[in-house]
């Protein structure tokens, strides 16, 4: 009996050679790759892993530029209307203050000195498209998409700053290679798990665990950190970064119809890409003190008032006159 018993436990615990070296090799590949891609997300500090070159990421964004571009030629204000240089004219600043965020956050860690930049980052393009979609966007190497649905939730420069900051945050930040190195991360976990199961049933339970798991944690996780990011970005170029807190209670009050009741289902937020409205609201109440002691630096009342001198400006001016932010 106990000989019987010996044999059933030595066959059990057998593995194929063909299903235990594969296994072996690629867990501890992952686990020195996980180890040897560690990187520091500026300015919040966070850990993540980040396996994208930065220049891979901005040849990515070039080519889905050209697609775009290719794509809404038709709707694509030009660069003469209202809406294109007031966004050209904020984006410039809040840029200016992303170049700044760039020297003073940029760490010197061995991930960062191994992948360097063999190119820099081109400078900003700004692109409107009409549409009812209130949105914007961004895309490696600096391309920013605005769409003019957005016009309804901001009223003013402030406004958009808050939004274009928001943006060029995700880019900051390098989001998108850090989306790409979890994709990367998760195909590779796929196709073990097959190696491991060749019937399929762990890969049957992964790919929506690991979304659930990952991926949509780690999406809201990047929209925070944006909206952190975002608001120094406003306050440094000097808009009120207040503003930020009124465009998503905007956008909370359309969401729900005005009133919350509408009688639209919502997903719950562990089941969003984005946080939910009230926890991006409790999150600028939270950061707001220290945006606001960089809005109130003295050197932001003298550019207060060269802003409102370029307003009205750009209102006198010709080829802007009879167009309206509103589309």
């Amino acid at each position: 009996m106990n000989r019987r018993g010996n044999n059933i436990h030595r066959g059990a615990s057998k593995l194929p050679s063909y299903i235990v070296v594969p296994a072996v090799g690629i867990t501890s590949s992952f686990l020195f790759g996980y180890w040897y891609f560690q990187d520091e997300a500026p300015f919040t500090g966070r850990k993540r892993l980040l396996v994208t070159s930065p220049d891979w990421e901005r040849r990515l964004g070039d080519q889905e530029y050209r697609r775009l571009l290719k794509q809404h030629k038709n709707n694509i204000l030009p660069s003469t209307h209202q809406a294109s240089m007031t966004v050209q004219r904020v984006g410039k600043r809040i840029s200016t203050a992303a170049d700044t965020f760039i020297e003073i956050n940029n760490t010197s860690n061995q991930r960062q000195q191994l992948q360097a930049p063999t190119s820099k980052a081109s400078p900003y393009t700004y692109t409107v498209v009409r549409s009812q979609t209130p949105n914007a966007f961004v895309l490696p190497n600096n391309h920013v998409f605005v769409l003019t649905g957005l016009f309804r939730h901001v009223q003013s420069e402030d406004d958009l700053a808050a939004v274009l900051g928001h943006e060029m945050a995700h880019n900051l930040a390098r989001h998108a290679g850090e989306r790409m190195s979890g994709g990367i991360i998760v195909n590779i976990l796929a196709r073990l798990s097959l190696l491991i199961d060749p019937n399929g049933w762990l890969y049957s339970i992964f790919l929506p665990g690991s979304t659930l798991l990952h991926e949509l944690p780690h999406s809201r996780e990047h929209e925070i950190e944006a909206d952190h990011i975002g608001i120094h970005l406003a306050a440094d170029a000097c808009y009120d970064p207040r503003a930020a807190k009124r465009v998503f209670e905007g956008m909370k009050l359309e969401d729900e119809g005005g009133d919350g009741n509408d009688g639209k289902v919502r997903p719950m937020e562990f089941m969003s890409t984005h946080p939910s409205y009230v926890t991006r609201i409790e999150n600028f109440d939270m950061w707001m003190h220290d945006a606001m002691d960089k809005f109130r630096m003295e050197k932001c009342r003298k550019i207060r008032r060269d802003m409102t001198v370029a307003r009205h400006h750009a209102v006198r001016d010709p080829k802007g006159s009879g167009r309206s932010l509103d589309l």
